[in-house]
């Protein structure tokens, strides 16, 4: 982990240059960003898994300690409030000794009431930042979650520093050995549950470690967009392969998405490799200055000619596109900002101040952002039949179809190939394809 990790101070240099600027901003002296902690199932004596507040792991790479703080002071090294309970119930976390520690003060402390002490003396003038209003009263702190300064910082999150991109390949080729894995067991018979553990064992992630439910979908259940059901039979007849999944290092995520024909002889292979085709070509578009949206719309063009291509509908492309076909076979976005979340915040944000753009109407985006050097992003196009959508085409638009081709591709359902790329000055690094996966 050493070429992440000797990334790490100028991550936290950039992020103390940012948040000092934010701070002064919004006259106020600091943050208290809270982790978190498990939230308790109803009537039970059980909590749901844990999942970190991202503004944490954004500086500490700590994913599965809660009730931890950062407290972060203006012009100062920031510090971690780092819970360490007296506990033979439960595996209590050591304390942190990686290089990483080096860039911030640690105090340890061992009793939930002690948080109150180790408040910032001056806490009026401090935000909180986290999911539990709650605490942060009785922490004495009355600014909550501020919506300008969250804007802000949300903002600043889009460009990437070199730690958190390093910690995305890292992720994509941990990820990469899962995919491998999941298609070699589905290939070999293995059921939707059984190639799940398959992409597990590989990656060594528990199911909750992945930073989204794991999409596993054999034949006609890979035209539902997020499938997890994870049917435990095997199929009778074996056409189709959709695999959906990520992996997560120190928090940050990979999101790749490969489809697989079982034969290569068919019209399904075919719409496999030739959308493959056209997601790589995307990928050349990509560079500073242009805008997410617009490679969404040359997207739906390329959609639109695989449509006649592979004759599932004819006409030409604005009569597809503004009727509504291309929608229909592809009614999801070309792919959406990742980091720290799957979905990273500030995707249609166009300032600091939270102005956003919505996605023009019609069109379902995550993104709208104009492209800058720095931001990771996904790209995911994809073609499905969806006979929901489908059936719900004006009767000028269902003139357009071929039945007979449809109903030939339905039993596999559809196809999506996805990567995650770093914006450059002059193209792209592709996180996922330096790792070979086909």
């Amino acid at each position: 982990m050493e070429a992440i990790s000797k990334h790490y101070p100028l991550h936290i240099h950039t992020l103390r240059q940012r948040t000092d600027a934010i701070l002064e901003e919004h006259q106020l002296a600091g943050l208290v960003i809270d982790a978190g902690y498990p939230a308790g199932i109803f009537l039970d004596d059980m909590e749901y898994p844990f999942k970190v507040n991202p503004h944490f792991k954004h500086w500490v790479p700590l994913t599965d300690n809660p009730h931890c703080m950062m407290i972060i002071r203006a012009g100062e090294k920031p510090t971690l409030l780092y819970y360490r309970p007296v506990d033979f119930w439960h595996k209590v976390a050591p304390l942190p000794t990686e290089s990483w520690v080096e860039q911030i003060d640690l105090i340890e402390f061992s009793r939930l009431e002690q948080l109150l002490e180790l408040m910032p003396a001056d806490k009026q003038n401090y935000a909180y930042i986290g999911a539990h209003a709650d605490h942060a009263e009785k922490l004495g702190l009355s600014r909550v979650n501020p919506q300008e300064l969250l804007n802000a910082i949300h903002f600043g999150r889009s460009i990437k520093t070199q730690y958190e991109i390093e910690c995305m390949r890292e992720a994509n080729r941990i990820a990469v050995l899962g995919h491998e894995a999941a298609r070699d067991a589905f290939m070999a018979g293995a059921t939707e549950f059984e190639i799940q553990q398959a992409y597990l064992a590989a990656t060594g992630h528990g199911e909750n470690e992945v930073p989204y439910g794991n999409i596993i979908a054999i034949n006609q259940n890979s035209a539902i967009l997020h499938y997890t059901k994870l049917e435990r039979i095997a199929p009778q007849q074996r056409l189709s392969f959709l695999i959906d999944a990520g992996a997560s290092v120190n928090g940050y995520a990979a999101d790749i998405t490969r489809t697989y024909a079982y034969q290569q002889d068919n019209l399904f292979a075919q719409l496999v490799a030739t959308m493959n085709q056209h997601q790589q070509q995307i990928l050349t578009l990509i560079k500073p200055g242009l805008s997410y949206t617009d490679l969404h719309i040359e997207m739906h063009k390329r959609v639109a000619q695989m449509l006649n291509q592979f004759e599932l509908a004819s006409g030409d492309e604005q009569t597809l596109i503004d009727l509504g076909v291309t929608k229909a076979f592809y009614p999801h976005g070309l792919g959406h900002p990742i980091g720290l979340q799957v979905h990273d915040v500030a995707g249609f944000m166009q300032d600091a101040d939270g102005t956003e753009l919505a996605a023009p109407e019609g069109m379902t985006l995550r993104c709208t952002r104009v492209l800058e050097e720095g931001m990771v992003i996904t790209i995911e196009p994809g073609l499905y039949v969806i006979d929901s959508l489908l059936s719900d085409l004006s009767d000028e638009a269902k003139a357009l179809l071929n039945p007979v081709r449809i109903d030939e591709l339905r039993p596999y359902g559809g196809v999506r190939i996805e990567d995650d790329v770093v914006v450059l000055a002059d193209g792209i690094d592709n996180l996922t394809r330096g790792f070979n996966l086909a």
